[in-house]
């Protein structure tokens, strides 16, 4: 157990540096007008659309992603393509082949395990020292994504996994930690929140739900509300690893299905 412990926290300062890596490339010394603003905006935005491509399954794991056919599919040069892609290995989304390109990440029964036991350290950390530290407007921008999340849910026909359900179902666990006033940690519980999601969508979207998830996202604002910090996190672990332990058992299930095919 102790020796799993410091293969985690290994991994934690793993990711540590390569954000930091990363910060540095992209604090340039000499500013070079609009032109490297505009490079670097294109590269944001085109990370962001790849990110969520991969997310999707747009994407499939391991499939190889060309820059030429990646710059003529969203209208902008080689070089944009090549940063995205460059930031997207440090999120661990895509992996860069010596003379070979770039490919995305594999998906893996072991990574998965990773990330949920990752989370499971990180996260509840993170939630507790938002609620430490969290002001009146941390609390109201919670209260206002919670809000969207719950309407959203409660529509007539929703079905979950809609492109604006993840896209608020993402805000909301990121809103849950951004009280910390710990911007490595809030990114780093960001990647593995999108890490985790990534599985999801992979392996889970075409399960119906097996829980009311949505209640589960109600209990955790009352508890921070409430500023019960021992609730509040126990409630996201186990939200968390109840996720995480269903697609787990999904993925295993396909994997098993595929070999005997």
């Amino acid at each position: 157990m102790r020796a799993c412990r410091i293969s985690l926290l290994c991994r934690i300062f793993e990711i540590i540096a390569v954000i930091r890596n990363r910060t540095r490339r992209s604090s340039p010394t000499h500013i070079k007008g609009a032109d490297v603003a505009s490079k670097s905006s294109i590269a944001s935005s085109l990370t962001d659309q790849l990110r969520t491509a991969i997310l999707s399954g747009s994407f499939a794991p391991d499939s190889r992603l060309r820059l030429e056919e990646l710059g003529a599919s969203y209208g902008v040069s080689l070089s944009p393509v090549r940063e995205a892609l460059l930031r997207l290995c440090g999120e661990g989304f895509v992996v860069s082949e010596d003379q070979r390109g770039f490919r995305v990440a594999q998906a893996s029964s072991r990574n998965l395990q990773e990330v949920i036991a990752l989370r499971a350290i990180l996260e509840p950390y993170a939630l507790r020292e938002s609620i430490e530290h969290g002001d009146l407007r941390w609390e109201e921008s919670l209260v206002a994504v919670s809000h969207r999340l719950t309407r959203i849910e409660q529509m007539d026909g929703f079905v979950p996994f809609l492109a604006e359900w993840e896209r608020a179902h993402r805000e909301f666990h990121l809103c849950l930690v951004s009280g910390c006033d710990m911007p490595m940690l809030q990114q780093i519980c960001g990647q593995l929140h999108d890490q985790a999601d990534r599985y999801r969508r992979l392996y889970f979207t075409k399960q119906p739900p097996q829980r009311n998830v949505a209640r589960e996202h109600v209990e955790i604002v009352e508890a921070v509300l409430a500023r019960d910090k021992d609730r509040a996190c126990n409630l996201l672990l186990e939200h968390t690893r109840q996720t995480g332990a269903l697609v787990h058992a999904f993925m295993s299930a396909h994997d098993s299905s595929q070999e005997s095919e």
